[in-house]
């Protein structure tokens, strides 16, 4: 069988890339369709950010009886292209493709192609055009529903992308533990250390009111920028940015949820978990429209959602290792508890990377299980350059 590709470049073109996927998973009963409004914002320039300082292309795979085969977007993002990169990096993403090696070796030869045109030596994939919080990795291990904005796999595709070339970069993993109304999970010295913490009175832990977003997402803001700011492909959050994504999270944020911890007052820690709208996004078909927000209404208010997601979770340096991380699980835990009736079961803290060894040890300090694990590969155009991994942090 041949192959040809075709740039994505008109409504019935994005319409084939939108709707690949749909026919490739008919038979899996563990995908959920994403939003097409998700996709297709991520190439939208009004509406994505990157595309301010970086630039995108699209293509589908043709057989020879002119059926779609396959789909790959290419992605240069100017900011981080050489960012603590030995070689200016782009990436590939948004890879779907029949279970046929010519086939995927011609989309990512294709995608090579435009990044070498675009002074590029070297794609990470699958990865976002966009934050690493959606999109980013191959679903390698744990076959399980996709999280919303997580990407799904068919399993052959790890074979793909080795086969082709492809070195893994980072592991990325995602823990898993149930949400009880007791303390399982966590060892007996951590749980002594966390008890010390939550009964000194200069600590303090709580979820956030929602009548003080503005407070809260000034707080979200200090927490980042001294815990998280520091990590490859982030930058410090000023206010103006701050203050837009609590906005931006509002309509799905559920204030039990988004847990901060103080110390004398001052803001030190943080817990962010969201509910994961993909419990429910797999009854509106990918489409947002009328229909589908009222399916939508419907069963977020009849708790369709049992499941939460661990956004972000993290501690100000100067106050790590001392037990306030699982001071935090406790404070939740002893909540849950003392509310009595409560929606979420699960847990997802969504994802690690294995460059984060430190927030991997959090994780199963709290109870944590790995439940599915992601690759992000990294190929060099230079096959005689030295290879190297993420670096730990």
């Amino acid at each position: 069988m041949s192959f040809e590709i075709k740039e994505v470049n008109d409504q019935h073109s994005e319409k084939d890339f939108i709707l690949f996927p749909v026919t490739l998973y008919k038979d899996d009963k563990n995908w959920i369709r994403p939003l097409d409004d998700d996709v297709k914002k991520v190439f939208d320039k009004k509406k994505n950010k990157f595309f301010r300082h970086g630039r995108a292309q699209r293509w589908l795979l043709l057989d020879n009886n002119k059926k779609v085969a396959g789909r790959i977007a290419a992605f240069i993002n100017d900011k981080t292209a050489n960012k603590k990169n030995d070689q200016p990096t782009g990436g590939i993403g948004f890879f779907e493709c029949v279970n046929n090696q010519e086939a995927a070796n011609l989309l990512f030869d294709t995608g090579k192609a435009w990044l070498e045109q675009h002074g590029m030596d070297a794609m990470d994939g699958p990865i976002n055009f966009g934050d690493r919080n959606e999109n980013w990795g191959l679903l390698v291990e744990g076959f399980y529903p996709p999280n919303y904005g997580m990407p799904y796999h068919k399993k052959y595709y790890k074979d793909l992308f080795e086969n082709y070339g492809y070195q893994l970069y980072f592991k990325q993993y995602t823990y898993h533990r149930k949400i009880e109304r007791n303390y399982s999970g966590i060892s007996e010295r951590v749980l002594e250390k966390a008890r010390r913490i939550v009964a000194d009175e200069n600590y303090h832990f709580q979820h956030i009111d929602k009548n003080n977003f503005e407070q809260y997402a000034e707080e979200f803001r200090q927490i980042f920028n001294k815990a998280w700011a520091k990590f490859v492909g982030l930058g410090e959050m000023n206010r103006p940015q701050a203050q837009a994504l609590i906005k931006k999270l509002k309509p799905i944020l559920d204030p039990e949820l988004f847990w901060i911890g103080y110390y004398k007052k001052e803001p030190i820690a943080m817990f962010l978990m969201l509910p994961d709208l993909n419990q429910i996004v797999k009854h509106v078909n990918g489409k947002f429209d009328w229909l589908g927000k009222l399916k939508f209404l419907y069963y977020k208010h009849t708790g369709a959602i049992n499941k939460a997601l661990g956004t972000l979770f993290g501690v100000i340096p100067d106050y790590q290792g001392k037990g306030v991380e699982a001071a935090l699980i406790i404070a939740f835990a002893d909540f849950v508890r003392n509310k009595g009736k409560f929606q979420y079961t699960d847990l997802e803290m969504n994802w690690i990377g294995d460059f984060n060894p430190k927030m991997m040890h959090v994780a199963e300090q709290v109870g944590g299980k790995v439940l599915k694990v992601h690759h992000t590969y990294r190929y060099l155009f230079d096959p005689e350059k030295e290879f190297k991994r993420m670096p730990k942090h």
